[in-house]
């Protein structure tokens, strides 16, 4: 029997997609829900898999632009696969006698790469990787079996990595004249049309300010080993930030608005984008009615779109609308720069790095982790005062992350009813 794999519809507005990346080769044998192939839309870039098992025959190349609907490959099911590798690791294939591999718990920052001991094979973990796997409770055993196959795009890259990388014996090469050619993805040239736009379509300015993050950085110490018992993943400070913005947004609605035409829709919903950076381009997903969630539900909530987003399992819908944008520079080290709006957003705060810096407290230069924020918005449709007011409410509220249970409100004020 001959099954037809078909684009399907990835929300609304898209009616066509462009074939990312074949994940397979055509005459492959392929398993029920294995993914196959990576499509680009213009706002995400999505897995197609089989719906059954058997013998693929691709129909459209890579870099192909079709219609929602079209016919991409399909799958012979008359041809079955002997075992699938969904179920039997082809991992556990390779090392049939597995090892004891122990790794170190701490990295040293000025270590380049840590070489996990063990006689075959010699894996080597970037600091980032391992703490990720730390993170996540993840052994290496359970990493490489969830590899379940090595593919020609793999077999390449190792064949394509300079010789002191594979057998770091031979001299490094001094310089190159060679380049690299590669068409751009449909989301990256939509996000490239939408950069230009808002930059010409929009009266943008930015204001900033810088947050002592004394009193969050305190709590979170304090505190972090309860909030990990308690709710099975650690607190960052973006959930706070959101937080603190969806409370923000009661005392300066206009930041929360957008232009339609010749209108103003002023929303009472706070949808908070959280951009995240994926091999692909920047994606923003949406956590909805921030104003009305817990700080340990809008950390779930980032922690699931940020991995559905890195992974290519998000959806369309969830990446669609946002009343409010932020993006966090600071996880690679910017300290200041100037966002540039989300449309039809009006507005987006940026966090940056924290770095100690000295500042005047009660008339005593102290040192005090500091955190430079911005704030880029519409002036068509937000004045100079609210943007200011805005920026100045949010920064009270981190450095004072008792208001965000009293509406952003002093918390005396409102013991006492005034």
């Amino acid at each position: 029997m001959l099954i037809e794999i078909k684009i399907p519809t990835p929300g609304e507005s898209i009616t066509e997609v462009e074939i990312g990346k074949w994940l397979v080769v055509d005459g492959d044998l392929v398993y029920k829900d294995q993914e196959v192939a990576e499509v680009e839309s213009d706002k995400a870039t999505l897995t197609l898999a089989a719906t059954e098992s058997g013998q693929i025959k691709i129909l459209i190349p890579e870099g192909e632009t079709v219609a929602v609907g079209t016919i991409v490959c399909t799958i012979d099911t008359s041809v079955v696969p002997e075992k699938n590798p969904e179920k039997e690791p082809i991992a556990s294939e390779l090392f049939p006698e597995p090892k004891e591999v122990a790794v170190p718990k701490s990295v040293k920052n000025n270590t380049p790469e840590v070489t996990a001991k063990s006689e075959e094979p010699n894996i080597k973990i970037t600091p980032l990787a391992h703490k990720m796997m730390d993170d996540n409770h993840l052994s290496i055993e359970e990493v490489l079996s969830g590899l379940h196959r090595i593919s020609k795009s793999d077999i390449e890259a190792v064949i394509a990595l300079p010789k002191e990388e594979k057998n770091a014996v031979t001299e490094k090469k001094t310089f190159s004249r060679e380049s690299k050619r590669e068409k751009m993805t449909m989301l990256r040239r939509k996000l490239s049309e939408r950069l230009v736009a808002v930059k010409n379509e929009t009266a943008m300015l930015t204001t900033f300010n810088e947050i002592d993050m004394s009193r969050v950085m305190d709590m979170r110490s304090k505190l972090q080993n309860k909030f990990v018992e308690k709710h099975g993943l650690k607190l960052g400070f973006m959930s706070i930030f959101t937080k603190a913005v969806a409370e923000a947004m009661q005392f300066h609605p206009s930041i929360n608005s957008q232009i339609n035409g010749d209108e103003i829709i002023s929303s009472e919903f706070v949808d908070v984008g959280i951009a995240v950076q994926t091999p692909k381009g920047l994606m923003v997903p949406i956590v909805r009615n921030a104003e009305s969630k817990t700080v340990a539900e809008i950390e779930q909530e980032i922690k699931e779109l940020a991995e559905k987003a890195r992974t290519k399992k998000i959806s369309v819908e969830e990446l669609t609308g946002g009343t409010f944008t932020i993006t966090n520079g600071g996880t690679f080290g910017s300290l200041l720069s100037t966002p540039i709006i989300n449309p039809p957003q009006s507005a987006i705060l940026g966090m940056h790095n924290i770095v100690d810096r000295p500042i005047a407290v009660n008339g005593q230069v102290v040192i005090r982790p500091m955190m430079y924020i911005a704030l880029s918005y519409d002036h068509r449709i937000i004045d100079g005062k609210d943007s200011v007011g805005f920026l100045v409410k949010v920064k009270e509220l981190i450095e004072n992350p008792e208001r965000l249970i009293t509406g952003g409100r002093n918390p005396e004020e409102v013991l006492l009813g005034l």
